[in-house]
């Protein structure tokens, strides 16, 4: 559970990285995003029997989790502003 907590907070930074731009709620929305994407990401693909714990897969899974999230999260805030 820390793992993928730290894990999803490294995923949240490559993922604004990936994704600049200015982010309703900034910074640190963005982490908690990337970390909501590790766990989804990590629980699906696990579930679903892509890969296993720790492998390269599930990370990068991860950060497109979390970018999905952030534009997800994006186009809903900014169409209600």
């Amino acid at each position: 559970m820390i793992a993928t907590i730290a894990i999803g907070l490294l995923v949240g930074i490559i993922a604004k990285l990936l994704m600049p731009g200015r982010d309703p709620g900034g910074f640190i929305i963005t982490i908690l995003l990337g970390i909501a994407g590790s766990f989804v990401a990590g629980w699906l693909g696990g579930a679903l029997g892509f890969y296993a714990y720790g492998e390269v897969p599930g990370f990068i899974a991860s950060v497109i989790g979390a970018m999905l999230i952030l534009f997800l999260y994006r186009a809903l805030i900014l169409k209600k502003a």
